[in-house]
């Protein structure tokens, strides 16, 4: 029954409509995501430069409301740290086994397939954003209530939507953002250094108390610093291989663009791109990599201090670009070139076969790599999904606490009630087979994405694109 509502929620419609819908603002937008390229890549990655130089990236101002900055407070982070944050959701384990799942589904030519995916849904991913950016406000806490919710609720006029989209996300959270996460991290353990499930599933559960328990600004400062340095080095290490046989680069990319055009391969890239998000398990599993379309990036784009909905939809269109034409692709042409045989004649899949192929190249260095990517890319997003359940929970008390005195009185231990939940989703995932859990969590996240493109259509007029100065 369970595998059968997951093939409902995450068929050939729900690819199309997604898909469609990131057309639809493409060409809205005059195709942005290709003809402003430059504009939108000096506003995002390359403004790091400037940032830290000047720190601008820290100083006070308006906000989008405008109203006076307070980009210090405990509930508010830099623009730079609310991307690390969402990147720390999208880039996940899927980049390593999404893509080669991809790549053994549909031949080379996924690859470019799930590039063009991508420049489509980076306009979804802008549009979110800037909404939930223009319709955000703060509780009674000081704290950004940001997300679907909120724009379905202020723009659409429809609270109980928001509230529908909220429980997917909250159930999401404490599934696909921490059971399955977590039971990757423990599989990873045990299968790499011997560890035992139960200790680990202890000492992460620990980890990730001491990190979340700060809130949104320490999951901001750790995603900072988390994510630029992992990524940083599978790049590194990715460069390394596939420079290390150059000679087969002109090969690869001559087998991607002559397979692109065949059925298998058009279908395979879709899945890829559908998949190698965060648990991102692979495209049986059907997400999105970038998660561009589910609204998640607008609910962890809530936090950022001085920016406008049309910076902040940039800074969710770099992180589609990063996840999935970055990542993927280095992930991607590696097992390209090391697979010197054809993919048809290499037994392996998923993340064995992107293991396979770093270890063919880098020995032991390779395997633990693989490994050690894995474990990162799982726990930032484990402590990424925490925010994200935690928003859509206090925006649900706000919502029922207006109607109902004892949640408005015990709004902190309801609260407290979710993150022991959260914390032992973690726990759990580390010790128990997630099959079931898995299909479910799968259904969640294809739900979560119904209401947020209802509001997408209905609210497209509110949606403006960024003009570059000078032009």
């Amino acid at each position: 029954m369970i595998h059968q509502i997951h093939g409902i929620v995450w068929g050939p419609a729900m690819l199309i409509a997604l898909i469609a819908l990131g057309i639809i603002y493409s060409i809205r937008s005059g195709f942005f995501q290709i003809r402003k390229m430059g504009y939108w890549w000096r506003t995002t990655a390359g403004s790091l430069w400037n940032a830290g130089k000047s720190g601008s990236d820290k100083g006070s101002g308006s906000d989008s409301s405008g109203n006076k900055s307070r980009a210090n407070d405990k509930h508010s982070v830099t623009k730079v740290q609310a991307a690390c944050t969402a990147l720390a959701a999208t880039v996940g384990t899927g980049n390593i086994v999404g893509v080669a799942t991809a790549l053994t589904a549909g031949g080379p030519g996924a690859i470019f397939w799930m590039w063009v995916s991508a420049a489509i849904g980076m306009m979804t991913a802008y549009a979110e954003t800037s909404l939930g950016i223009r319709y955000r406000y703060r509780n009674a806490e000081n704290r950004w209530i940001c997300g679907p919710m909120v724009y379905l609720e202020k723009g659409l006029h429809m609270p109980w939507l928001g509230l529908l989209y909220s429980i997917f996300c909250i159930l999401s959270s404490l599934g696909m953002g921490s059971m399955v996460q977590s039971n990757a991290i423990a599989e990873t353990m045990n299968y790499t250094f011997g560890a035992a499930p139960l200790a680990v599933g202890l000492v992460l559960a620990v980890l990730v108390l001491i990190v979340i328990w700060g809130g949104i600004g320490r999951i901001a400062y750790v995603s900072e610093r988390l994510m630029p340095v992992s990524a940083g080095i599978y790049i590194i290490f990715s460069l390394v291989v596939i420079f290390s046989c150059y000679d087969r680069i002109p090969l690869v990319v001559g087998q991607i663009l002559k397979s692109a055009l065949a059925p298998e391969a058009l279908l395979g890239g879709v899945g890829g791109y559908g998949i190698s998000r965060s648990l991102r398990y692979g495209i049986a599993r059907g997400v999105f990599s970038n998660e561009a379309g589910l609204g998640s990036l607008a609910i962890l784009h809530g936090a950022a201090e001085d920016t406008t909905p049309e910076e902040q939809g940039m800074w969710a269109m770099f992180e589609v670009f990063f996840d999935t034409v970055i990542i993927c692709t280095l992930t991607a042409l590696v097992i390209l070139c090391m697979t010197t045989e054809g993919l048809d004649n290499v037994f392996y899949d998923g993340a064995a076969l992107t293991t396979f192929c770093f270890e063919r190249r880098l020995g032991d260095v390779g395997r633990y790599l693989v490994s050690g990517s894995m474990l990162v890319f799982a726990f930032a997003t484990i402590i990424a999904w925490y925010y994200l359940g935690r928003q859509t929970v206090a925006y649900v008390l706000d919502r029922l606490g207006r109607k109902f005195v004892f949640i408005k009185r015990n709004e902190k231990w309801l609260e407290k009630l979710y993150l022991l939940l959260y914390l032992d989703a973690v726990y759990l995932g580390c010790i128990s087979s997630l099959k079931t859990v898995w299909e479910l969590s799968d259904i969640w996240n294809g739900l979560m994405a119904v209401p947020n493109m209802i509001a997408l259509v209905f609210l497209m007029r509110e949606v403006t694109f960024p003009k570059e100065p000078g032009r």
